[in-house]
């Protein structure tokens, strides 16, 4: 299988590099160092696994580039990488496509299981992390649970929010983007409407305790 590794440390990269080439039905094809590079190394060689870092400062994060990559690239399996064991990321990051979720400081083994896991079709989750996804589940109907707003926002949103946190103005966003102003104001709008902010210091708040900004 041929695998792409999006890291921001190099070490990582390299490491992961070593372990991954040692076996021999894998083959590391690619390496990234943020969210946009790992974009351009799937469209380039289409890769079967694509392992993804979820925080990369200070660029794209894991989380926003994931929802691109399985948009127009379905046929790669993405398996997210972290530090932290964050339920909330969990739920996002598969909501947008992910098929796995696994913690760097997991032994070798659990890594090369995971891998294959996904790469048969199947969806693998760090074993602290599943207990969390069950209880979603089984709470998911509770009529005392309430709704977070972050989870209402569309995959465009969460790429214009942390633009508009980081004081990028809407003719910035979108050269970005590759949209048209009307549709940055448009859904800066629904953002500040969905998350019920009413002024930019919120919506940077927000942003920060989301931990979608990497300065």
């Amino acid at each position: 299988m041929k695998i792409v590794i999006a890291d921001d440390h190099a070490i990582v990269r390299s490491g992961f590099s070593m372990i991954l080439n040692f076996q021999e039905d894998m083959e590391v094809i690619g390496l990234a160092a943020d969210g946009v590079e790992a974009y351009q190394m799937v469209a380039k060689h289409q890769p079967d696994i694509l392992l993804l870092d979820l925080s990369m400062p200070p660029g794209e994060s894991g989380l926003i580039a994931t929802g691109k990559i399985k948009e127009d690239f379905p046929e790669t399996k993405i398996l997210i990488l972290t530090m932290h064991d964050d339920e909330e990321y969990l739920f996002h990051v598969l909501k947008n496509g992910a098929s796995g979720y696994m913690l760097k400081n997991a032994p070798d083994e659990e890594l090369l299981l995971a891998i294959r896991t996904i790469h048969s079709g199947g969806t693998y989750i760090h074993p602290k992390m599943a207990t969390s996804l069950v209880r979603e589940f089984v709470n998911k109907d509770s009529a005392a649970k309430q709704t977070d707003p972050f989870e209402l926002l569309s995959k465009r949103e969460i790429e214009v929010l942390p633009l508009i946190a980081k004081g990028y103005g809407n003719k910035e966003i979108a050269q970005k983007l590759f949209i048209s102003v009307k549709t940055v104001e448009a859904h800066k709008a629904k953002i500040m409407e969905k998350l019920h902010l009413k002024s930019r210091p919120e919506l940077v708040e927000f942003a920060l305790k989301k931990k979608l900004l990497n300065f």
